[in-house]
């Protein structure tokens, strides 16, 4: 190892260095928030001080690194790279407003370097994404409920085209609308489509409006505009929210946790492992 490779590694390992990197995430945050109110010469500076900052950190955890493969292993350094380089795009590059936007949206994504500034947040990260695998099929799993509840919806609680209907059912249809207004006011029929039934239902999960859903149906059955009975209607909104709030969601809660506890064990096994190298080296 060289020298300066050797400079690096003491460094990048030193506690003092990862608590000043942390400071400057932090206060390159929150100059990102200020820019949303305003911005000058002063805080433009500051920024482009925090982004050498943050290059030389790149390259010093890179002169540091065992091989390149190891570094280029690591997500996180990924992540801190591919920041870094965006930022050095100039927007003079673009004609194009829609581009500069979505360089300018990239460079904010440098706030989530905040996430590498704690033991616990690589922690939930590191569940998480072992969670996306489980968590794609739960999603599988839900989208079958929701795409058969959507269409159980769409084909008894639709209401019928207002265009189509007689004066006389016009007139009631309006007076349905009086009286059960739909909220808010500028949505359309909750089951009118397959797309839009599938989103009352994803509404409904969220436990937004759902019981306001059921009185607004049972009302125009009344209203003879669908032949539903308040009974099917009561029990399909009420089955739809039992299993999609208590089931399906504690299914990807389950994932996670079960997930949370593996990745507990791993790091206590190499915990213990490193301890025992440690001693053996002493």
């Amino acid at each position: 190892m060289t020298a300066i490779a050797k400079f690096c590694r003491n460094l990048t390992n030193a506690k003092w260095f990862e608590l000043a990197i942390i400071a400057v995430i932090i206060t390159n945050s929150v100059l990102i928030g200020i820019e949303t109110y305003k911005t000058n010469a002063t805080i433009h500076l500051i920024q482009q001080i925090i982004l050498g900052i943050f290059t030389f950190e790149i390259i010093a955890r890179f002169i540091a690194r065992d091989s390149i493969k190891s570094f280029f292993k690591s997500g996180w350094n990924i992540f801190d790279l591919s920041l870094v380089l965006i930022s050095y795009i100039p927007e003079s590059l673009f004609e194009s407003s829609s581009t500069i936007m979505v360089i300018r949206v990239l460079r904010v994504f440098r706030v989530l370097r905040l996430l590498r500034t704690s033991g616990e947040i690589k922690l939930i990260i590191a569940v998480l994404t072992k969670s996306f695998s489980a968590l794609f099929y739960n999603g599988i799993f839900f989208f079958i409920f929701v795409y058969l509840f959507a269409i159980v919806g769409v084909s008894i609680f639709k209401l019928p085209d207002y265009n189509s209907l007689t004066p006389e059912k016009q007139a009631a249809y309006n007076m349905l609308m009086e009286e059960t207004p739909p909220t808010p006011p500028c949505s359309p029929d909750p089951y009118g489509t397959l797309g839009e039934s599938m989103f009352t239902l994803f509404r409904a999960l969220t436990g937004e409006d759902w019981t306001d859903l059921r009185y607004n149906l049972v009302k125009a059955n009344e209203y003879g505009f669908i032949n539903v009975s308040s009974t099917i209607i009561t029990s399909f909104h009420v089955i739809w929210f039992v299993l999609a709030a208590f089931l399906l969601l504690n299914l990807v809660v389950g994932a996670i946790v079960n997930n949370y506890q593996v990745i507990m064990e791993e790091s206590r096994r190499k915990q213990q492992k490193r301890e025992k190298e440690l001693e053996q080296q002493t």
